[in-house]
């Protein structure tokens, strides 16, 4: 229940992405839920019972994905965080002609701004 990402590893298998963001351009500005937990009271706790629920199931049964992905849900979360943080700077790019900002994620062009290597991030290979 602690935004210190050292807390997050302690549950989660992430030691290389941790070891990456400590080196990353976000150090300084962001921890892990700035990026990856919806910034609201109520999404930000169910986006935690949601993931809670399947990270428990996953490791219990030992039926997770490998290497690590991330799912839609929470890469919407990842894209509207980015914007949230970097919307005057990123919205005439993302934007489509349709005005819809989900047309290109940010991760397309930045998946390794947070986190370093590409593993389990998504965009292009």
């Amino acid at each position: 229940m602690s935004d210190d990402p050292e807390v997050c590893i302690n549950c989660h298998i992430m030691q290389p992405q941790y070891d990456s963001w400590q080196k990353s351009s976000h150090h300084a500005v962001a921890v892990c839920v700035d990026c990856h937990l919806p910034h609201n009271f109520f999404g930000k706790y169910i986006a935690k019972a949601e993931n809670g629920w399947h990270h428990s199931k996953g490791f219990t049964l030992q039926n997770f994905h490998e290497p690590i992905m991330i799912k839609e849900p929470n890469a919407q979360i990842l894209q509207d965080n980015c914007l949230a943080c970097h919307e005057d700077l990123a919205h005439e790019l993302i934007v489509g002609v349709n005005g819809s900002a989900d047309e290109v994620r940010c991760v397309h062009c930045h998946v390794t701004v947070g986190h370093g290597e590409t593993t389990g991030l998504g965009g292009p290979e």
